[in-house]
C-alpha cells in the first residue's frame, strides 16, 4: 500500500514537470480544494440519508474521483506549508476525545461546549 509520502513526492514531482509550481500557492490550492469539495456535495444533494449510503455504481465511481482530487489539494497544500497531515489528524482525534468524552456524547450529535 503507499502512502501520504509517497504521494506527496508523486504530487510534487508531477507539478514540477508542468511547470506548475508557481500556481500552487496555499492560497490557490485551498480555493481549488474548496471547488472539488463543492463537486463532491453535488453528488448527495437532494438524496435522503439512506440514498446516500445506496449510491448507483456509477454515481460511486465519480464520488470516489471527487475524493482523490480533494485528497490530491489537501495533500499539496500539507506539502506546500511544511505539514505532517497523518501527525495532525492523530493529533486532531486527541483533542477530540477531550472535546467530546464517549460517555457524555454517545448519540449525540451537539457541538462540545453544550456538554459542558
Amino acid at each position: 500500500m503507499q502512502g501520504l509520502e509517497e504521494l506527496k513526492l508523486k504530487l510534487r514531482e508531477f507539478a514540477r514537470e508542468r511547470d506548475w509550481e508557481k500556481f500552487h500557492s496555499p492560497k490557490n490550492l485551498s480555493m481549488a480544494l474548496i471547488v472539488e469539495a463543492a463537486e463532491l456535495v453535488e453528488h448527495f444533494q437532494w438524496l435522503t440519508q439512506a440514498e446516500s449510503l445506496e449510491l448507483p455504481e456509477e454515481k460511486i465511481e465519480d464520488v470516489r474521483e471527487e475524493l482523490a482530487d480533494i485528497l490530491i489539494y489537501l495533500v499539496r497544500i500539507a506539502d506546500k506549508l511544511g505539514v505532517d497531515l497523518l501527525e495532525e489528524a492523530f493529533k486532531k482525534i486527541e483533542k477530540n476525545a477531550r472535546k467530546y468524552p464517549a460517555h457524555l456524547v454517545r448519540g449525540r450529535a451537539d457541538k462540545y461546549t453544550e456538554y459542558k
